[in-house]
């Protein structure tokens, strides 16, 4: 910077970008939102058929107000673009099973995996919309059930080991 005339305080006010401005620019000029064909329902649902894999992931996630949404991701696009294949308000099998057919059967036939918790609302969707697809119980719920398994074992037989003592010693009494 020694060799340039204007101070780096100056370069720091030139290059600072108001993020809101931006924000609501990319919004209204460059993001094409006025024209989205999915911005009437997107409050409720939004869908992208055309990110359907074969192997997909459908789980609910709490957004920063509280609100409940079912995600349905696909596995092939590994956290990057086309990932979101539905976005849906609430949890209830019966609202996102209705949104979920909205994508032709021919595309929902198509899924070959679906990996979800434990849910029966989950499970009825996974039955209902992917009827060909293999349901994996995602490993998060599966090493938590192993761990409240051997959590319960060790306190049984923690429990079994104070009874023992406590019997020794009445005995010695």
């Amino acid at each position: 910077m020694d060799n340039y005339p204007i101070s780096s305080n100056s370069l720091d006010k030139f290059y600072s970008i108001n993020g809101n401005q931006f924000g609501q620019q990319y919004k209204e000029h460059l993001s094409d939102y006025r024209h989205w064909e999915q911005k009437a329902h997107a409050d409720d649902w939004i869908l992208f058929p055309g990110n359907l894999g074969s192997r997909l992931s459908i789980d609910e996630t709490s957004l920063s107000n509280g609100e409940l949404y079912t995600i349905v991701t696909n596995k092939a696009a590994k956290g990057k673009r086309g990932v979101l294949v539905a976005m849906i308000k609430g949890t209830k099998s019966q609202e996102v099973v209705a949104v979920l057919k909205k994508i032709p059967e021919k595309l929902r036939r198509k899924v070959e995996e679906i990996t979800l918790d434990m849910a029966g609302s989950m499970n009825q969707i996974a039955r209902q919309c992917f009827p060909r697809a293999t349901k994996v119980v995602d490993r998060f719920h599966v090493q938590k059930l192993a761990y409240d398994a051997l959590q319960e074992m060790r306190i049984a037989h923690r429990w079994d080991a104070i009874n023992e003592e406590t019997n020794a010693l009445d005995n010695a009494r």
